[in-house]
């Protein structure tokens, strides 16, 4: 199991490193953060409101839970048509419920779970650093400030990764409290919604966490086969699980994958899959934009078989490399847990096949591990290489806003910016404090047998 160590704290001790703790109207950051919520709702409902109706997935969601309400087709039934919805029947199911009462209940409800997973993605996170000191208000914060602009995609694009990211962080929350089979729920239930949560599933069978293998594998199957049956029938259901599976992870070619042909190759998407495309074969990146001339970057001339390999080599060179780092099971400790999970997260985001800008909001978890790091690490030139570290990092962040042009995306900034952030932890994991010392003694209790 995890080690518990000193991050496990009693119901009532939320003044103690590692408690989980609800917003107070009595602190000014979080009534500035509660007023951040409702000014990006407002972008939610305003459009919808006063003007021509809210645009970007949120229609879809609409259209998606009125089709469950109405036995309508979520999928076309000829595999040739585009599917406007690309994720499983669950998701349908869940959206059904607020559709109901009509398009502005459904986009209240979304902007409510985005501003609660936004906050507990906050107040996990920084229970999650295996740091020995509680974080002062400014610093619990700053994690927010940086990535505002990625929870801004979340709510005005109407995505659920944000949801999902929490999702994630409250089952290796639950995971380091023994609660594996609530872990693995989690696990599946991300996994259910967007299949790219999936990637965890490797790393519990390293760490041999059965329990939690066993749950998200079997959640899964209930998530995806039994909870949909009651509602859409059982046959009717598998056979859209076989269209969306067909359709969305079963197809891929040179023109692209799941769906989305013009996206996947684009400078839009910051995967490693994409992006080492982009690299070794000429692909116009501006794919996206017709309207554009066509662009390429490539500094090889491979085919698109051999391209392939070449993700395989590098995905297989990452998962080495994050194996060779992370401490045995006997060495293991609250803050080592911390600096893996953060690499874990960073792996995770890039290991997606299409990963958007807003996809970087699940680089949270790796940012606040860093930035208890700088402020709180005995180490004068440790504290200043993780600023610097971080720093560049942010840089990197910053050139995917509008006045910068796209072609910095297409090389992947963000995706360098991820392997920064995975690094600097890399190097966090194998040289921690000196455990003589008091004060890093407390963050580097060993692992319980």
């Amino acid at each position: 199991m995890f080690p518990t160590g000193h991050h496990v704290t009693s119901p009532n001790s939320s003044d103690k490193p590692g408690a989980l703790r609800t917003l107070s109207l009595r602190r000014p950051l979080d009534l500035l953060f509660l007023f951040c919520c409702l000014i990006l709702t407002a972008d939610v409902l305003g459009p919808e409101i006063f003007g021509h109706g809210k645009t970007k997935d949120y229609a879809l969601w609409y259209w998606a839970g009125q089709q469950v309400l109405h036995g309508g087709a979520l999928y076309p039934s000829e595999m040739d048509h585009p599917f406007e919805f690309i994720y499983p029947p669950l998701p349908a199911i869940l959206l059904a419920i607020p559709s109901w009462f009509g398009k502005i209940p459904l986009y209240i409800v979304l902007s409510i779970l985005n501003g609660v997973a936004w906050w507990y993605t906050s107040i996990l996170s920084n229970a999650m650093t295996g740091s020995d000191r509680e974080p002062g208000p400014w610093l619990e914060a700053l994690p927010v400030v940086v990535t505002v602009s990625f929870a801004f995609d979340m709510f005005d694009l109407g995505q659920p990764n944000l949801v999902l990211l929490v999702m994630m962080l409250y089952g290796f929350w639950s995971l380091q409290h023994r609660r594996s089979w609530l872990a693995g729920f989690m696990f599946a239930l991300a996994a259910a919604i967007k299949v790219f949560p999936i990637a965890v599933l490797p790393y519990l069978v390293w760490r041999r966490q059965w329990a939690a293998v066993v749950s998200m594998l079997a959640f899964i199957g209930i998530l995806l086969y039994l909870v949909p049956a009651p509602i859409r029938g059982f046959e009717r259901n598998a056979a859209e699980l076989n269209t969306w599976y067909r359709g969305m992870v079963g197809s891929s070619s040179e023109k692209g994958f799941g769906q989305r042909d013009e996206q996947n190759w684009s400078w839009v998407n910051q995967s490693v899959i994409a992006v080492t495309h982009r690299l070794v074969r000429p692909i116009n990146y501006n794919l996206d934009d017709p309207g554009k001339p066509a662009r390429t970057m490539n500094v090889i001339d491979v085919d698109y078989k051999t391209a392939n390999w070449i993700v395989l080599a590098v995905s297989a060179l990452l998962g080495l490399g994050f194996i060779a780092v992370i401490p045995r099971q006997a060495r293991r400790t609250a803050r080592s847990d911390a600096e893996e999970l953060g690499i874990l997260f960073c792996l995770m985001t890039i290991a997606s096949p299409l990963a958007r800008q807003y996809y970087f909001m699940w680089l949270f978890l790796p940012l606040t591990v860093l930035i208890h790091r700088a402020a709180f690490d005995l180490r004068p030139n440790v504290r200043l290489g993780t600023v610097l570290a971080l720093g560049a990092a942010g840089i990197l962040m910053l050139l995917s806003l509008p006045p910068f042009p796209n072609a910095i995306q297409a090389w992947g900034n963000n995706l360098i910016a991820t392997a920064i952030l995975a690094v600097s932890l890399a190097w966090h994991i194998r040289h921690p404090p000196v455990a003589a010392s008091s004060d890093a003694a407390a963050g580097l209790k060993p692992q319980p047998s």
